[in-house]
């Protein structure tokens, strides 16, 4: 029997976002009005060096369906969300950018798609409106993502996307710092799907991901959710010693047919032996850490994020700053 959704939390990272705030607000109400179920709204500010935290704080206390929670310093998108999570009481919870690329008006489409029963909701951007070299980083992403996991989405990048509140729960519970929230999601969800949703063009600021951001992200999605990486290191050592030993094999069968000369005298014999060894290393390395990797996903620990606060109407006082370990 499907659990009909009584409430939805919209969660909203924040980060030098002051020039779209009101609009965005603006929309994201509209947007809700329109599905006839209590909502609410939780801005995360990841430590904005403009207006953005004052703003939404002033949104906050002046709604009881708003929410701010304030970071005491930039801790990246995902642990923004995952702070808001820690906020969400929705039956199902809604992430977005604050960017407006992610029209607010698609969510009535993912809450009547949640609502068919599923526990995860992913979104494909429809006529992407970013660069080449986005849209390429993204595609490398998706790809590496799919490989690695074995879940077969096709848009990871996009925050449009909706989470029942098992799931949510579910995720609050894992202790990992770096945390791919899609995949994690996907990884303790039963029913998952994906819909086009409409895309547009950035009209303020620029995007917050870097080249470098983007590398990061990378490697975050491979150490984080998967130990393809070190088994790669395994297998890239066991082709070395391969071909090595199929070298010398040659190496020694030349030597008998054309004689000593031919073979430099035992110097490509020794590159042989050379790339023995080089892939014994690399297996062992390749071994080592993988036992190394399995040690560091089960002692890591530390806090996620610091909450420098919490605003809202409907609180009785302000709460103050606060660790998060879940």
């Amino acid at each position: 029997m499907i659990n009909q959704l009584k409430s939805v939390s919209v969660v909203v990272p924040v980060f030098n976002e002051s020039e779209v705030l009101s609009t965005l607000v603006e929309r994201l109400q509209n947007s809700l009005q329109t599905i006839s179920i209590p909502y609410e709204l939780i801005f995360v500010d990841d430590g904005s060096s403009d207006e953005s935290a004052k703003i939404i704080s002033e949104y906050a206390r002046n709604s009881s369906q708003i929410r701010a929670v304030i970071l005491n310093r930039n801790y990246g998108q995902h642990s923004a969300i995952m702070a808001g999570f820690a906020e969400a009481k929705g039956d199902l919870v809604i992430t977005i950018d604050a960017d407006l690329q992610n029209p607010p008006e698609e969510i009535p489409r993912l809450v009547d798609k949640a609502q068919e029963g599923f526990d995860v909701v992913g979104t494909v951007r429809r006529d992407r409106k970013d660069s080449w070299f986005r849209r390429q980083a993204s595609a490398l992403v998706n790809y590496t993502a799919r490989k690695a996991t074995g879940i077969k989405m096709h848009d990871y990048g996009c925050m449009l996307r909706a989470y029942r509140h098992h799931i949510v729960e579910a995720m609050l519970q894992c202790s990992e710092h770096s945390t791919f929230i899609p995949i994690l999601a996907n990884s303790f969800a039963r029913k998952v799907v994906e819909i086009e949703v409409d895309h547009a063009a950035r009209e303020v600021g620029e995007s917050k991901y870097s080249i470098w951001k983007l590398i990061n992200l990378q490697f975050d999605l491979l150490t984080s959710m998967t130990a393809l990486p070190l088994r790669l290191l395994s297998v890239v050592g066991v082709l070395m010693a391969a071909t090595g030993f199929l070298f010398g094999l040659l190496l020694l069968t030349l030597r008998i047919v054309l004689g000593a000369t031919w073979a430099g005298n035992g110097v490509f014999t020794l590159f042989a032996l050379l790339f023995v060894f080089v892939g014994a290393q690399f297996v062992g390395m390749g071994l080592l850490g993988e036992y190394l990797g399995r040690i560091y996903n089960d002692v890591r620990n530390r806090p996620k994020f610091f909450v420098e606060k919490i605003v809202g109407k409907g609180l009785a006082v302000e709460k103050d700053i606060r660790i998060i370990n879940q």
